[in-house]
C-alpha cells in the first residue's frame, strides 16, 4: 500500500530510516496526477505519501482550501495512527495554501508538526501572472496566449477567487507576509530558469516569464519558469535551488523545466528525494529578501 500504518507518537514517531509521511499538495487548476513521476520514487524508497486533492474546490478561497488541507492531514494521521512530523511537498499555489495553514492559521498555536516544506515554483510574494491577467491592456492578449495551455478557453480572471486573492497587493498575500515563516520548519524552494534563452522552454512567451519590475512596470525575464518569476518565489531565509544544474539539459528537454512540467521533471524529483532523505543537503543558495 502507498499509505502504510505508521507508529503512534510516544512509541516511535520517527519512521524507519527517518522516512516521514509526505503530504503532496497540487496547485491552482491542477490535480494530484502531477505527482505521477514522484510517487513511484517515494514508494521505491519506502516513503509513505498522502495526496491532497482540492480539484472539487475550484470556487473556494485560500482559507477554505487551507482548512480542508488541515482536516485532510488530521484524517490521514488518524487513519495511520501517526502523530509525528510530516513533510509537505507543494507545487505552485499549493505552496501558498500550505503556508497559509501553517503560518497564518496555525502560526501561533503550532499544532501542525511539519519538518520540511518544499515549494516548486511557488508565488510566495503574490503572483505577477494573476496581476497581469487583470491588466486591462495586456491581460486579454496574455490570456489568449495561454488559452488551452495554462487557462481554459474563455477564461475570465474576475470570476477566479484564487487569482484575485493572489494578486501581490491582496489581503491574502499581505497576511502571509505579516505572519512570516516558522523557525520550526525547514523551507526549500525549487525554481527553474531559462539559462540558455531557449524559446521552446515556454513557447507562449518566447521562453521568458513576465514579472513586475521594481518601478512597477512589466518586463520579461529568463529568471522564471514561464509562469512564475523568481521574484514571486523568493522567501527570506529559505534554501533555494535554481534548475537545471546543467544548462545542457535545456537543449535536450527545455519543456520539462516550464512551470506546469516541473513536478514531473526528473531533476526536480531527484532533488526532492535528496531533501526528504537528507534535509540538510546543501542548496544552490539562500533566497534573498524580495
Amino acid at each position: 500500500m502507498n499509505e502504510p500504518l505508521l507508529p503512534q507518537r510516544g512509541r516511535a514517531a520517527i519512521l524507519t530510516n527517518q522516512r516521514y509521511p509526505v503530504v503532496l499538495v497540487h496547485g491552482w487548476r491542477s490535480h494530484p496526477g502531477i505527482w505521477n513521476r514522484l510517487t513511484p520514487v517515494l514508494s521505491d524508497s519506502a516513503v509513505p505519501f498522502w495526496r491532497f486533492d482540492h480539484t472539487a474546490m475550484q470556487g473556494a478561497g485560500t482559507e477554505a482550501i487551507a482548512l480542508a488541507l488541515r482536516d485532510y492531514i488530521h484524517e490521514k494521521r488518524e487513519e495511520a495512527g501517526y502523530g509525528g512530523p510530516v513533510d509537505i511537498i507543494c507545487h505552485s499555489m499549493g505552496t501558498c495554501i500550505a503556508r497559509y495553514l501553517l503560518e497564518v492559521l496555525d502560526g501561533g498555536a503550532r499544532e501542525e508538526e511539519v519538518r520540511l516544506l518544499v515549494g516548486i515554483g511557488p508565488p510566495n510574494n503574490g503572483s505577477a501572472m494573476a496581476e497581469l491577467f487583470n491588466d486591462p491592456e495586456r491581460g486579454p492578449e496574455v490570456i489568449r496566449s495561454l488559452a488551452g495551455v495554462f487557462v481554459p478557453q474563455g477564461y475570465n480572471p474576475g470570476d477566479d477567487t484564487i487569482v484575485q486573492e493572489f494578486r501581490p497587493g491582496s489581503r491574502t498575500v499581505t497576511a502571509l507576509r505579516a505572519a512570516g515563516t516558522r523557525d520550526d520548519i525547514a523551507y526549500r524552494i525549487l525554481l527553474a530558469a531559462n539559462l540558455t534563452g531557449t524559446p521552446a522552454f515556454f513557447p507562449a512567451f518566447g521562453g521568458q516569464t513576465w514579472e513586475i519590475a521594481p518601478d512597477g512596470e512589466w518586463r520579461a525575464t529568463y529568471a522564471g519558469d514561464g509562469i512564475v518569476p523568481h521574484t514571486d518565489s523568493y522567501l527570506p531565509g529559505a534554501w533555494m535551488d535554481v534548475l537545471p544544474a546543467d544548462p545542457a539539459n535545456l537543449a535536450r528537454h527545455p519543456e520539462q523545466y516550464c512551470h506546469t512540467m516541473l513536478p514531473r521533471n526528473p531533476e526536480v524529483v531527484a532533488r526532492i528525494m535528496e531533501y526528504l532523505c537528507s534535509p540538510d543537503a546543501g542548496p544552490d543558495g539562500v533566497s534573498p529578501v524580495p
